[in-house]
């Protein structure tokens, strides 16, 4: 299967931005820049765009310059979200290279008397046999205008023919992040404020009477240049940051907020199993059916069991930070934003000023993988710097980036499956209750920002409104992987979320293949099989039992375990597979644990087919941040919250996984298939990390834990349970 498209298809994101110059600039001098709407978050994608463009134009990476999510000179490619920077932006930039690179080698072949098919190119210089001159791309530019629209009637190289894809490039963004002035955090403008925003005890609180007395007295402060209330909305800019961090503090202390507790009451007892959804108002859909109930006679066993999640925050290490400046009506944002173009759209309907006279760059910032309070600061920063009638960089406080910034929903998963006499599943139910997975800014024409909600008069919410599939939102990977002659697949919306909730990594995905694989184990222990054979026994995806059966491979899966390396301490071995989004990455796991008082990773196993893969050193990356991230979610992580909102203010209310409790080793083996299309991969282990954990568990224990954290109290419960 070749990765390149039919000719004459344009990929979708070139098709949405079909001028070749919104991708690539040549310079007289030499200078080749490329251009892509997608974000560095971390992961490494502009790395592996480098890499598809030097193959495609036949330039040595170092040679060119890349330019990411800038509305004033990129692409329009939407969010970096969805594990999809390779498997559709890099190909469309892939596209776009590969037909510049054809353009100008008909330049050239003008130049060199020849027809096209003579043209060589190599490291960014066309020559033909037999002529002594060759011509660079700066010295053909002058011929070849980049301000057409794309024909998509240029094939990309074959995966033989690719020098730069394939190979391990180090990180084009790691030196000066580890120089020193890496993030946005860093960033100064000339002449600007520092500015906090003072938020409301909760959401639901409304404003006392105006003080006119703190107002002055505020404004006295040393330094404070600008202080903006609307409605709940009140924020402060100074001259230094440390100015207008006392003069939140002294507005904090000042003023007056009425407190209704409007939030909905969960019962405490339903806390641990989010079974408090089920009593919400909800939308139903049915996802998928497929065939009917068995008849009672031809089954041997059935399992009935529910599987949740809690609502989990992103956490980011770094705090929520932006810049803004006004010139006139037109307005300049710098923001660590996953989607510069949807939050310039925010932008320009929260200002009501033309989305042409807003510019919104994006910068290095903490990583977050989801929707956390980047575009929020954004917004406060242009607020305030509107009202300072001069630039502002906008920081929020570690309290505010816990407790404001959207949160990932709880999710509660029921599971119903039949197994048939000969130890095979008859019938599956899957049914998933959860709150919202996306409330982007930008992304539908209502106001979706914290600031369009606090100021006065507050902004109403837009419907609320998941992905539909394939790429979904709480029933995304709903539809088990595994061949099954009768399923039914229901997802159950609520309507009125307690809590402001949006996209976390993998979304939907986390909870349900943590239900799913789960109940793989459990069903194979009812038909007395091996965990392994049986899924491979349901398995009609050759590409799914190849992963599977690698990772079984590397973890020497059927070999006696190994002593448990504490006194005391039981090991155990647990297994778990997915294709994310059952479209992207497959992804099989298995994880050797230890228990004592609590669970401890000892060590994972990982095989990855992820189609092409443009850096492995990348991937490798990815896995193993996606493996820690969801350990942590798995043991330790929980977002508290009473009817009066969320419940945070520091590290010490939302523990995360310590240095000391990461994994000993993690291995990743990549089956590399470069002749396939790449898949997405940034989100494929969050789901089969957490079934893994569960299911080593069991195995070490004989305890099945449904029900996420699985922290030392949950350990204890289980234990008096059994």
């Amino acid at each position: 299967m070749s990765a390149s498209p039919p000719l004459n298809r344009l990929l979708a994101d070139t098709a949405n931005n079909p001028r070749l110059s919104q991708w690539v600039r040549m310079a007289p001098d030499g200078t080749v820049e490329v251009y892509a709407g997608k974000v560095e978050l971390g992961q490494g994608v502009a790395t592996a765009l480098l890499q598809v463009a030097a193959d495609e134009l036949d330039i040595a990476p170092t040679r060119l310059r890349l330019s990411l999510g800038d509305t004033a000179r990129c692409p329009d490619q939407g969010l970096t979200a969805g594990s999809l920077s390779i498997e559709l932006g890099a190909m469309a930039l892939r596209q776009v290279c590969a037909e510049v690179r054809h353009r100008f080698a008909q330049a050239a072949a003008q130049r060199l008397g020849v027809g096209v098919e003579a043209v060589r190119v190599a490291d960014g210089r066309f020559s033909a046999d037999g002529s002594l001159a060759t011509f660079s791309y700066g010295e053909l530019c002058a011929q070849v205008d980049l301000d057409q629209a794309a024909r998509g009637d240029v094939p990309a190289k074959q995966a033989a023919a690719r020098r730069v894809a394939g190979r391990s490039l180090p990180r084009a963004d790691l030196p000066r992040k580890l120089s020193g002035a890496g993030f946005i955090h860093d960033i100064e403008w000339p002449g600007m404020l520092h500015g906090r925003v003072v938020r409301p005890p909760s959401l639901a609180c409304r404003p006392g009477p105006a003080d006119a007395v703190l107002r002055q007295s505020v404004l006295a402060m040393a330094g404070v240049r600008a202080l903006c209330i609307e409605g709940r909305y009140v924020a402060v800019a100074a001259e230094r940051e440390e100015q207008a961090v006392a003069a939140a503090a002294a507005l904090r202390a000042g003023l007056q907020w009425e407190s209704p507790q409007t939030l909905a009451e969960a019962a405490q007892g339903s806390l641990q199993t989010q079974a408090w959804l089920r009593g919400l108002a909800v939308e139903d859909t049915t996802v998928d059916a497929v065939g009917d109930h068995p008849p009672a006679s031809d089954v041997a066993h059935r399992l009935e069991a529910d599987y949740s999640k809690p609502y989990l925050a992103h956490a980011s290490i770094g705090p929520s930070c932006a810049l803004a400046r006004w010139a006139g009506d037109t307005l300049t944002v710098c923001t660590h934003t996953q989607g510069v173009y949807p939050l310039r759209r925010e932008l320009a309907t929260f200002f009501g000023v033309d989305a042409a006279h807003v510019t919104v760059t994006h910068a290095d910032g903490a990583g977050c993988y989801g929707h956390n309070g980047a575009d929020d600061a954004a917004v406060d920063a242009a607020l305030l710097a509107r009202a300072a009638g001069r630039p502002v960089r906008l920081q929020w406080s570690r309290e505010d980036e816990l407790s404001w910034s959207p949160v990932g929903p709880a999710m509660s998963v029921r599971i119903a499956a039949a197994l048939d006499r000969q130890g095979r599943i008859a019938h599956w139910q899957h049914e998933t209750w959860s709150p919202v997975h996306v409330q982007r800014p930008g992304l539908a024409p209502a106001l979706n920002c914290l600031a369009a909600r606090l100021r006065d008069p507050g902004a109403a919410l837009p419907p609320l409104r998941d992905f539909p599939l394939p790429a979904g939102g709480g029933q995304r990977n709903a539809v088990p992987i595994y061949a099954l002659p009768a399923r039914h697949i229901g997802y159950h919306l609520v309507r009125n979320p307690p809590l402001r909730s949006s996209a976390l990594r993998a979304l939907g995905a986390f909870a349900n293949v943590f239900a799913i694989e789960s109940a793989m184990d459990e069903l194979a222990a009812l038909a007395g099989q091996d965990a392994l054979a049986f899924r491979l026994a349901h398995l009609a995806d050759e590409r799914a039992a190849a992963v599977l059966q690698a990772a079984a491979r590397a973890s020497r899966w059927h070999e006696a375990p190994v002593p448990a390396r504490r006194a005391g301490a039981a090991r155990g071995r647990g297994l778990a597979l997915a294709r994310y989004k059952n479209s992207g990455a497959y992804c099989a796991l298995v994880v050797d644990i230890e228990v004592t008082d609590r669970i401890v990773l000892e060590e994972v196993w990982v095989a990855v087919d992820a189609g092409e893969v443009i850096n492995p050193d990348g991937l490798v990356n990815q896995i193993e941040g996606g493996v820690i991230q969801a350990s942590s979610w798995t043991l330790k992580e929980s977002v508290p919250w009473t009817t009066a909102g969320v419940q945070l203010g520091s590290w010490a209310d939302y523990p995360i996984l310590g240095f000391d409790e990461v994994p000993a080793a993690v291995h990743v083996e990549l089956m590399q298939q470069p002749d396939r299309p790449p898949l997405g991969v940034g989100e494929c282990a969050a789901g089969p990390t957490a079934a893994a954990i569960a299911n080593a568990l069991d195995n070490a224990l004989g305890l099945r834990a449904r029900h996420l954290p699985l922290t030392p109290e949950a350990l204890l419960a289980l234990s008096a349970e059994a």
